[in-house]
């Protein structure tokens, strides 16, 4: 197999972030992924997501 697609990538650290990514798709990350791919894309999720909740909570507080 080649190198996982962007798409791929996205995919799987949505899916680890949530706790539900397949034995079969981790493999794949660990043989054929890319380490800073996945860094880059978790760090850029992780600050979406923390901006998701200040948006949420400042909306809900007025």
């Amino acid at each position: 197999m080649s190198k996982p697609s962007m798409l791929h990538v996205i995919k799987s650290v949505l899916a680890a972030g949530i706790g539900v990514q397949s034995n079969k798709n981790r493999e794949i990350d660990f043989k054929h992924g890319s380490l800073p791919a996945y860094i880059i894309v978790g760090l850029i999720a992780t600050v979406l997501f923390v901006f998701a909740i200040v948006t949420v909570v400042s909306l809900v507080t007025g």
